[in-house]
C-alpha cells in the first residue's frame, strides 16, 4: 500500500512523496521480520531528538547560564536501563558536559557505544566509536567526517538508520542490553574501511585487530571526575568486535599514522581498521559486544544476547522491549502532541541506571582497583544521578517496574558494603560525593516504605545511619566518603556560613545542605521506626526539623546563618546566593516536602503559604530546568486553593514541554525532567517520596491506564466540561466520592478508576 501510495502521488506531490515515504518506513521498515505482524503501537511517539538542542522554553530564556539550558539528551538506540547506549555521535570527545551528539552539529563522525548519563552535566566513559567510510583509507576524523543531514536519518528509541552521501553508504543501528549491531549498505561498488576507535581523552587505552578471525577488540579506561579527579576509576569500557566478512586489509593508527601493527595502545587518538570491498547493494554486518570487566565477558555477552541471530530478528526483539515498557502506561487522547510528549518522557525516564553486570553475573567492585565480583541474584547497577532521580524518576520506577527498583537498592547497598560507606552520588562505579544531600537515605526508605524490601534492610541501615552520625577519616572525606560538612551539622543543627565544604565539587551551598540533610533525617527515622530503633527514631526525627533553624522569620525564608545565630548579610531573596544549590533564597525556601504543617507555622499559616507561592509565581522566579522547586507548583494542595497546583501544573505542561529538539526547559539530569512530566500529566506528583503519597492535580490526558506488574492496572479518566477544563470540581475513586487532595501508593498500585471532573473556571470554595 505505502509503495502504491507513492507511485500514485509522486508525479503530482513531489514535496510530499518523501513525507510519506518516511511515514510509510516508519510503518515498515523499521519493523522487519516476522515483527510486522505486530503493528508498533507506541514506539512511533517517542522523539529521540528531544533535549539534543538548547531549550526553547519560555522560562529557560531568564537563565544566564547556558550549558543549563541544555537537556543534554541523546537519541539512543538500546533496550531499558541497558548497559550501553548507541548514538550518533557529532562530538569528539569525553569532555565533562559534552555529550555526545547535538542536534545542530554539522558533522557526523560515526556511532558511538556510549555511556554518557543522559541528560546530564558528566561525562561519557569507556566509550568507543565505529566509522565506516569508503574510497581511500582516512583515519583523522577531520578527513572522513561526514556532512550531517537530518533528511537523512530515521530515529527510534530502538533503531537508527542514517545515509552517507559522501561514503555512498547506508548505516543502520540496533541494540541489545549489552551489544550492538550495526548494518552497512554499499550504495556503490567502493573499497569500504571500517574504523573503530576508542574514545580516551587521557591517550590511554588499547586496540588490537585479528584479521584471520574477523575480530576487533580492545578497551578504554574510566577515569574518575569530582572526587579524585583524573584518577583510574578502577574498570575500562572492553569491547569486542566480529565482522563475518574477510578482510582485504588491515592495521592500527594513531593520530592518523597508520600501521601494519596488529595492536597499539597508551597513544592518542588510537584505533584499527578493517577494510573490505563491496558491490553495489552488499551489506555488511558488524556485531558489537561490550563489559565493564573483560574483552573476554564482551565477546561473551555478544555471544550470549546476539550470536549469530539477524538484524532484523534483534530490532524486532528491542522493540518489544520498548513497546512492552512504554505499554504500561496507555494513553486515550486526540492530543497526539501530548503523547509524543509524554512517551518520549517515558523513553528518557528509562534510560538509567545503568546495567553493570554481564551475562553471568560479574561486574566490576565499586570503587575497586580492577576487581571483579559476581551477583549471584539480581543485577548490579549504576549510575545514579542521586540528587536529581529520588524526587521523581527512581519513584516512577518504583511504580511501574518495583523488581527494578528492588535490584537498585541492592546495588546501593553493594556499594556501601564493598567501599565501607554508602555513597552520596555514585557514577562511573566511584564515590564522587558531586552534589548534596545524601539521598541514598531518601531512595532506601521510599522503597522500603512501598514494600519493596527483597534484600538486607539491616546493613542498609548500619551503611546510612553511619553517613548520618559519623565523619569518615580524613582520607576516606577526601575520597568522596560521607557526607559534606557532617561535623558542623551534627554541632550546630545546621551548617554555618563558616563550614565552606572545601573539599567538594559544589562547595559552600550551607542552607541547602541543611534543607536536604533534614529531609534525608527524616527518611531514615522512617527506616528507624520500622526496625523498631527507637532511640535513632527520636533523634533523627528531631533533627528533621533542623530546616527552622535556617528559617529567618524577619525575611520569611531560608538564609544563611553564622555560628554565632546571626544571619548572613545583605540578604537577596531572589539572587543565586553562595549558601544555596542552583537556585535563590525564595525558591528553597520550599524544601521541607517532609513537614509542610511545619513550614506553613513559619510562615505565619496557610494563606502566608499562598501568598509566598503567589509572589515566587509572579515574579516568574519559579525555574522548571532545575530540580529544586519540582515540587513546588503541588504546595497549593496544602493551602486552601488547591486549584492554582492545577493551575500552575497546567501551565508548566503547556510551556516547559514540547517535541522539538528544544522540548525540555533543562538538564534532563537521567529522566527526573521527563518523570515530571509523566507524573504530572497522569495527575499526581511525590512531593514527599519517602511517604508513599502523591499530590493530587488535573490529568492532562482524557484517560490514562497504568499496568501494573502484579497484573492489577489503575485507570485515570478526565471528564473536562469543554477543551480548556483544568480545574477539578469533582473526583470518584472507585465509584466514591473523593475529597482528599492526595492518594497513597497502595491505593493507585491496588488497582482501580480514578475520575476527575473538570472544569473551565476554579471551584475556589
Amino acid at each position: 500500500m505505502c509503495l502504491a501510495n507513492l507511485k500514485n502521488k509522486a508525479s503530482k506531490y513531489k514535496r510530499h512523496k518523501i513525507l510519506l515515504f518516511l511515514r510509510c518506513f516508519w510503518a515498515t521498515a523499521i519493523c522487519t521480520g516476522p515483527v510486522c505482524a505486530q503493528q508498533q503501537q507506541l514506539i512511533r511517539y517517542v522523539q529521540p531528538f528531544s533535549g539534543t538542542a538548547a531549550s526553547t522554553t519560555l522560562a529557560s530564556q531568564h537563565i544566564e547560564d547556558k550549558t543549563e539550558r541544555l537537556a543534554n539528551t541523546i537519541p539512543a538506540v538500546a533496550p531499558p536501563f541497558s548497559m550501553t547506549q548507541w548514538t550518533p555521535q557529532t562530538q569528539l570527545t569525553e569532555k565533562k558536559c559534552l555529550a555526545p551528539y547535538y542536534y545542530n552539529n554539522k558533522k557526523f563522525y560515526g556511532f558511538r557505544a556510549t555511556h554518557w548519563i543522559s541528560g546530564s552535566c558528566m561525562q561519557d566513559y569507556g566509550s568507543f566509536t565505529i566509522m565506516p567510510i569508503s574510497g581511500h583509507l582516512e583515519t583523522k576524523p577531520n578527513h572522513y567526517a561526514e556532512d550531517y543531514v537530518h533528511e537523512n536519518e530515521v530515529s527510534s528509541p530502538s533503531y537508527y538508520k542514517l545515509k552517507l552521501p559522501r561514503h555512498k553508504l547506508l548505516t543502520e543501528i540496533t541494540a541489545t542490553l549489552r551489544s550492538g549491531l550495526m548494518r552497512i549498505t554499499a550504495l556503490k561498488t567502493d573499497s569500504v574501511y571500517i574504523l573503530v576507535s576508542p574514545n580516551s581523552d587521557q591517550s590511554k587505552g588499547f586496540i588490537q585487530v585479528d584479521a584471520k578471525k574477523g575480530e576487533i577488540s580492545g578497551y578504554n579506561p574510566v577515569h574518575r571526575i569530582y572526587q579524585g579527579w583524573g584518577e583510574p576509576a578502577g574498570f575500562s569500557g572492553y569491547f569486542f568486535i566480529r565482522i563475518k566478512k574477510a578482510f582485504t586489509t588491515s592495521g592500527v593508527y594513531s593520530e592518523g599514522h597508520i600501521s601494519n601493527q596488529l595492536s597499539i595502545g597508551q597513544k592518542k587518538d588510537i584505533g584499527a581498521f578493517a577494510g573490505f570491498k563491496l558491490q553495489k547493494g552488499e551489506q555488511l554486518v558488524v556485531y558489537s559486544g561490550t563489559s565493564f570487566t573483560s574483552i573476554a565477558a564482551a565477546r561473551a555477552n555478544l555471544e550470549s544476547e546476539i550470536n549469530t541471530e539477524s538484524f532484523d530478528a534483534v530490532l524486532g526483539k528491542t522493540n518489544q522491549a520498548w513497546e512492552k515498557s512504554l505499554a504500561q502506561v496507555s494513553i486515550v487522547d486526540k492530543n497526539e502532541t501530548g503523547k509524543k510528549i509524554f512517551y518520549t518522557a517515558l523513553y528518557h525516564a528509562m534510560q538509567h541506571p545503568r546495567l553493570y553486570n554481564d551475562v553471568d553475573g560479574r561486574y566490576p567492585q565499586f570503587a575497586g582497583k580492577y576487581q571483579n565480583l559476581t551477583m549471584r541474584k539480581g543485577s548490579y547497577y549504576d549510575d545514579f544521578s542521586m540528587w536529581d532521580i529520588y524526587r521523581a524518576q527512581l519513584p516512577l520506577i518504583e511504580i511501574l517496574k518495583p523488581d527494578l527498583a528492588n535490584n537498585l537498592v541492592n546495588s546501593m547497598v553493594l556499594k556501601g558494603k564493598q567501599g565501607g560507606w554508602m555513597p552520596i552520588f555514585p557514577c562511573w562505579n566511584s564515590y564522587t560525593a558531586a552534589m548534596i544531600g545524601d539521598h541514598a537515605a531518601a531512595f532506601i526508605a521510599s522503597a522500603y516504605n512501598k514494600g519493596i524490601r527483597n534484600y538486607d534492610v539491616q546493613e542498609a541501615y548500619i551503611l546510612m545511619r553511619q553517613n548520618a552520625f559519623q565523619m569518615p577519616d580524613s582520607t576516606d572525606y577526601l575520597n568522596g566518603k560521607g557526607r559534606r560538612g557532617i561535623n558542623s551539622y551534627l554541632k550546630y543543627g545546621y551548617i554555618p556560613m563558616e563550614d565552606s565544604i572545601p573539599n567538594a565539587f559544589h562547595k559552600k551551598e550551607q542552607v541547602s545542605r541543611t534543607l536536604e540533610y533534614a529531609y534525608d533525617d527524616y527518611a531514615l527515622a522512617s527506616i528507624a521506626k520500622a526496625l523498631g530503633k527507637r532511640s535513632d527514631y527520636l533523634e533523627l526525627s528531631k533533627r528533621s526539623l533542623n530546616y527552622q533553624r535556617i528559617f529567618d522569620p524577619e525575611a520569611g525564608m531560608v538564609r544563611g546563618r553564622y555560628a554565632n545565630g546571626e544571619w548572613y548579610k545583605p540578604f537577596y531573596p531572589d539572587h543565586r546566593e553562595p549558601y544555596i544549590t542552583e537556585g535563590t533564597p525564595r525558591q528553597y525556601t520550599f524544601y521541607v516536602p517532609h513537614d509542610m504543617p511545619g513550614l506553613i507555622k513559619l510562615m505565619g499559616g496557610s494563606k502566608n503559604l499562598e501568598n509566598n507561592l503567589d509572589s515566587l509565581f509572579a515574579k516568574k522566579e519559579y525555574w522548571h530546568g532545575n530540580e529544586p522547586g519540582h515540587q513546588i507548583p503541588f504546595l497549593y494542595n496544602y493551602t486552601s486553593s488547591p486549584w492554582k497546583t492545577q493551575l500552575q501544573v497546567s501551565r508548566i505542561l503547556a510551556e516547559e514541554y514540547s517535541d522539538g529538539a528544544g522540548g525540555l526547559s533543562g538538564n534532563d539530569d537521567a529522566g527526573q525532567m521527563s518523570a515530571w512530566y509523566i507524573f504530572a500529566a497522569l495527575g499526581f506528583y511525590p512531593v514527599d517520596p519517602v511517604s508513599g503519597t502523591y499530590q493530587l492535580t488535573g490529568p492532562l490526558f482524557k484517560q490514562a491506564t497504568i499496568l501494573f506488574p502484579n497484573g492489577k492496572k489503575t485507570t485515570i479518566q478526565a471528564v473536562k466540561k469543554s477543551n480548556n477544563s483544568i480545574y477539578i470540581t469533582k473526583i470518584s475513586f472507585n465509584g466514591k466520592v473523593y475529597t482528599k487532595n492526595h492518594i497513597t501508593h497502595q491505593m493507585l498500585t491496588n488497582g482501580g478508576k480514578i475520575i476527575f471532573y473538570l472544569e473551565d473556571h476554579p471551584v475556589k470554595k
